[in-house]
């Protein structure tokens, strides 16, 4: 089978698309021949070895995959091996696709979709007429998180980084747009609150971005960090500071939810459904062949990328 293996950790540079044998499948697990794979953002920090979880070599990155089973269609969580033509899945990890999802739709709902939705639910217990901040809001969790807050009755100010993510922002149902490059973020999240704090953000820059955001916060708020894609950490904040204000800082990580059914089997198949329905328009972005997986990484880390982009292992 044609695969990307790294065997040293590093940048795009590291990732090598070559010929690996076919994968070997334990008591318990599946081979699916893969026919579309999904990236995400965590996949740039498997290749660094700077996820939340360590990684050994050599490694084939990806999570995630739709694939062919016993002549019918999956979405599947690995954890590792995904960028490949075909991939080892546990029997458990496997959700099956309805008809009127398409493999690309499927493919947004494994990570950004759940997600989304748990972090707006489970972590922000979001409430109708509050108002929720969404950074990276053009991105694959920020589109998808948008239309979640509007169907659940939120405010959605949405942070962007250009005019084009804007519109994309807009057209998914943002009552705001915040640009990510203002010299005051707070004060401009603010600002287009009415001037208030607000009740829920979701961060996942880190750096400045966390900081101004904290700041953001109202009475009762909530931030919720899932991820720092600057690279950089926050300032470190004093447990006592969140007393003014009763502000709460909460992480979240889905790998928390893996093998729990009410977490992610049930999720997933509310997601596919408001997708069939046609009520989540899920943003597809480009799609790219396995060959060039390299490519589409610096392309996501230099964020020219948006909603949910994937590649192709045809080619």
């Amino acid at each position: 089978m044609k695969a990307i293996q790294i065997t040293t950790f590093g940048g795009p540079e590291v990732m090598n698309y070559l010929e690996l044998p076919d994968p070997t499948a334990q008591d318990g697990e599946v081979i699916l021949d893969v026919t579309s794979i999904g990236i995400n953002y965590a996949d740039t920090h498997q290749t660094e070895n700077s996820y939340l979880s360590q990684q050994t070599l050599p490694l084939i990155p990806g999570i995630e995959v739709t694939g062919i089973y016993e002549g019918k269609r999956y979405l599947a969580s690995v954890s590792s091996g995904g960028y490949a033509q075909k991939a080892v899945a546990s029997k458990h990890a496997l959700f099956p696709i309805p008809e009127g999802v398409t493999d690309q739709q499927a493919l947004c709902m494994l990570i950004q979709g759940a997600t989304a939705w748990h972090l707006l639910k489970t972590m922000g217990n979001l409430q109708k007429d509050q108002t929720v901040v969404i950074h990276a809001a053009a991105g694959g969790v920020g589109t998808l998180a948008i239309q979640l807050a509007k169907m659940w009755g939120g405010k959605v100010i949405a942070v962007t980084g250009s005019a084009k993510k804007a519109e994309l922002a807009r057209s998914l149902g943002a009552d705001e747009i915040v640009m990510a490059n203002e010299p005051e973020l707070a004060k401009s999240i603010r600002a287009h609150n009415n001037g208030k704090g607000v009740d829920l953000i979701l961060e996942m820059v880190g750096g400045s971005t966390f900081d101004q955001s904290l700041q953001a916060l109202g009475t009762f708020g909530k931030l919720i960090t899932f991820g720092m894609a600057s690279r950089t950490a926050p300032t470190p904040l004093h447990p006592g500071s969140l007393m003014h204000g009763s502000k709460t800082v909460a992480g979240f990580w889905l790998a928390n939810c893996f093998g729990k059914k009410e977490l992610m089997h049930d999720v997933i198949a509310e997601l596919f459904q408001l997708v069939a329905s046609g009520k989540l328009r899920p943003v597809i972005g480009n799609t790219y062949p396995l060959s060039e997986a390299a490519q589409a990484h610096r392309e996501m880390l230099a964020r020219e990328t948006v909603g949910k982009i994937a590649l192709d292992p045809a080619h």
